[in-house]
């Protein structure tokens, strides 16, 4: 299978962030080239314009090895970070509370602060040790819209990626009825490596979804399983709210996080977190504590 094209938004030393395409033999900047039309992914997305870009990337030559740059979340302030909850059937289980699987998904807000790029370092914070991992696909909008039905729902999307949506465990209930406050501590999950321009259907309709701490399998599920699928959470979320260009959806995690283990499996710092979807890609981060 020919490689899917990939866009990553990046930053050198001592320079502004920047975006490009990422090739076996590097990355191409692309933003050097296309600035002022698109000054960020975001723009590029709202005009469409991703297969461009690619194409552009394609026959451009490479400018930076991809070792020499800091991969950022691909989305540079995204208008919406929604999450989504409880989306697989074991998941559900997990909560051993007797209860069938929901008939409306959960959801949640979480800030761009919370989150950092591929390679950077997951901060367990001072205020608790019960880190977690959630290995999850991530779709970004591309045409905006209110109230979208499910027959088109997914000509809505401009892309994939991966997250690691870290949760800080005994945060998610500090109050009676939200999470907010576990799932928006600064640099605990991360957004990335880049975004895999949508083509089709097929191209989402079973991906595998693993993720991997220090090489033990702890996360293991195909998308095909989920209790809200991508048609579904995108004319859900779109009754309530306008999507717009840009906008992230983080659709769920398997089950096997580290606080459903007995005894719990919380990240410690060295821990290195893979998370690997098919045909995107895999996002990795280590943990440190906070300073």
């Amino acid at each position: 299978m020919t490689p899917r094209p990939k866009l990553a938004t990046f930053q050198l030393p001592g320079r502004a962030p920047a975006y490009g395409l990422v090739r076996q033999d590097g990355i191409v900047e692309l933003s050097a080239r296309f600035a002022d039309r698109w000054p960020t992914l975001r723009e590029a997305i709202a005009e469409d314009r991703l297969a461009e870009l690619c194409e552009a990337g394609a026959e451009a030559s490479v400018d930076h090895a991809l070792s020499a740059v800091k991969l950022l979340p691909p989305i540079p302030s995204p208008e919406k970070i929604i999450c989504i909850g409880v989306n697989y059937p074991d998941r559900n289980e997990e909560y051993k509370d007797g209860q069938a699987a929901p008939k409306y998904p959960s959801m949640f807000i979480r800030f761009p602060r919370s989150f950092v790029g591929h390679g950077a370092s997951l901060v367990r914070p001072k205020a608790s040790p019960q880190l977690d991992y959630e290995g999850e696909v991530v779709i970004v909008i591309g045409k905006g819209g209110r109230h979208i039905e499910e027959r088109d729902a997914l000509d809505h999307i401009a892309a994939l990626s991966l997250c690691n949506e870290g949760t800080i465990r005994d945060w998610v209930r500090h109050a009676k009825f939200n999470v907010t406050q576990g799932k928006n501590f600064d640099a605990t999950g991360s957004l990335g490596p880049w975004i895999v321009p949508y083509e089709d259907e097929n191209q989402i309709a079973d991906i595998r979804l693993t993720t991997r701490v220090n090489g033990e399998l702890r996360q293991d599920d195909r998308t095909s399983r989920m209790i809200f699928g991508f048609r579904y959470l995108i004319s859900y979320i779109s009754t309530f709210t306008t999507l717009v260009p840009g906008d992230v959806i983080v659709t769920g995690t398997p089950t096997g996080a580290g606080a459903r283990f007995d005894p719990p499996k919380f990240l410690v710092p060295g821990d290195v977190i893979e998370v690997t979807a098919e045909g995107i890609g895999t996002l990795a981060n280590d943990v440190v504590d906070e300073v």
